[in-house]
């Protein structure tokens, strides 16, 4: 399903779909101190009904179902839900295709929702009170993203630059450590409970990382299969120039909770 946004990429149109097996085989790179901060605040544990909304390929319930939460992903890409179920084979989590805008889940149905490197896609006007209804009495809306830092590390600065070079419309580049924006729209039903910005630095060897980049909106997502093809050719000899086998990225992570006013 194309995405037009015009705050996005100049509006040109990406799809999520076209990348899901690249999503589901390299986006999976949260380390373990990522989760552990979330299950630190007493967050998607044990007890918990918990809604990721853009769960992708079910990266957060994937990876946090070991904490004891029941969990329910949402995701705009039937293509994304088809990867999420087939990663998730054995564990009880529940996968559903809709957009954020369309959840229709009834009043007080969870204790916590997350939506982790999606929330800027939603439309936080309709969505803040949806969020609020079908939250429970002192229920958290938890936003989250882990985001590469192209001006202090190297690597991703040099991959960031040759995905402008083949689509010059992305925007999602020159991101510096930066608090989550939270909309004015949320301040009506939830207070801000938490907020915090830390470090990571994230392993990947040269393919992961190539794998990560074509994965990302600005190329696996946006662009044609030939264009595609020439961005990794190049992206993967400009690795082998500039880094070793195993190497780290810099990344930070960002966190915000907000409580819901009930």
């Amino acid at each position: 399903m194309d995405i037009i946004n015009k705050n996005i990429d100049g509006g040109h149109a990406f799809d999520w779909g076209r990348t899901s097996e690249n999503y589901a085989k390299f986006r999976d790179i949260y380390p373990d101190e990522f989760y552990q901060y979330i299950v630190d605040r007493g967050l998607c544990v044990k007890g918990q009904d918990v809604l990721d909304m853009g769960t992708g390929t079910g990266v957060l319930p994937r990876n946090m179902y070991r904490f004891g939460a029941n969990w329910t992903g949402t995701d705009i890409s039937e293509a994304q839900i088809e990867q999420a179920k087939r990663l998730s084979e054995g564990m009880d989590i529940r996968y559903e295709a809709k957009s954020a805008e369309n959840i229709d889940f009834p009043e007080n149905s969870f204790d916590v929702i997350t939506a982790c490197q999606c929330y800027w896609y939603f439309d936080h006007e309709h969505i803040a009170p949806q969020l609020a209804k079908i939250l429970r009495k002192g229920g958290k809306f938890v936003m989250l993203v882990m985001n590469w830092l192209p001006f202090e590390d190297k690597i991703a600065g040099a991959s960031e630059k040759l995905v402008l070079k083949y689509n010059p419309n992305w925007s999602g580049c020159n991101d510096t450590m930066h608090p989550v924006n939270i909309h004015e729209a949320y301040s009506r039903y939830f207070d801000i409970e938490h907020t915090n910005e830390f470090i990571l630095n994230v392993p990947f060897t040269r393919e992961t990382w190539n794998g990560r980049i074509k994965a990302c909106r600005g190329i696996g997502a946006s662009l044609p299969p030939e264009q595609i093809e020439k961005w990794e050719t190049e992206h993967k000899a400009m690795l082998n120039e500039m880094a070793e086998e195993n190497f780290t990225v810099k990344h930070y992570a960002a966190i915000a909770v907000l409580k819901v006013r009930k």
